[in-house]
């Protein structure tokens, strides 16, 4: 898939579990473990301004294109 999802690598710099953030964006823990693991089919605005907001940085840092 040519879109990475880096929120795991975000969560890392930030010291933040997946529970804690769980809890800040208001998501469950399955959903947010799909969006993590890159299995998700979509995002919606509002879950990844969330999740910037809980993590301090830009969407940009947690998706990723890659070519091929």
């Amino acid at each position: 898939m040519p879109i990475v999802v880096n929120l795991d690598v975000m969560m890392a710099k930030r010291k933040m579990s997946l529970n804690e953030l769980s809890e800040k964006v208001d998501l469950t823990l399955s959903n947010l473990s799909i969006l993590k693991t890159g299995k998700a089919k979509a995002i919606r605005f509002s879950t990844l301004e969330a999740i910037c907001k809980a993590l301090d940085c830009q969407p940009g840092d947690i998706l990723e294109y890659v070519d091929g």
